[in-house]
């Protein structure tokens, strides 16, 4: 079981930024690759970034790439995600996810992801 805990949701205005962290507990952190989603009101679940388990390869969705930033640091099993130049259509509620990879592999659908964290709002403001 690996266990999957988020802070740093909230209320920006457009332009600004949000760092949202998600620590992971349990099974060693390092054996996943670790993905964030968001799902927005009446909207499905949809990727957001994923990063593999050395950290030394990432994929972001295209409506984020350029303004969302994955990282993670596995000395303190934690992924983080730092979004700027965010934008009203950011506004959703954002989840982490843990999926076990061979390798230094990375998967983008959610039914690859065997944990999820509690999901947190992140709101954008115009």
């Amino acid at each position: 079981q690996v266990q999957l805990v988020e802070s740093g949701g909230g209320l920006v205005q457009a332009g600004g930024s949000l760092r949202r962290s998600c620590a992971a507990s349990g099974r060693t952190f390092s054996n996943y690759a670790m993905g964030w989603f968001r799902q927005a009101p009446g909207k499905e679940r949809e990727f957001v970034a994923v990063i593999s388990w050395s950290g030394g390869n990432t994929y972001y969705a295209h409506s984020v790439k350029g303004r969302f930033t994955i990282s993670r640091d596995n000395a303190k099993n934690t992924v983080y995600l730092q979004m700027n130049s965010l934008k009203p259509e950011d506004t959703a509620v954002y989840y982490c996810a843990a999926a076990p990879m061979i390798g230094d592999s990375m998967a983008i659908a959610t039914i690859s992801y065997d944990y999820w964290g509690q999901g947190t709002q992140v709101t954008v403001s115009s």
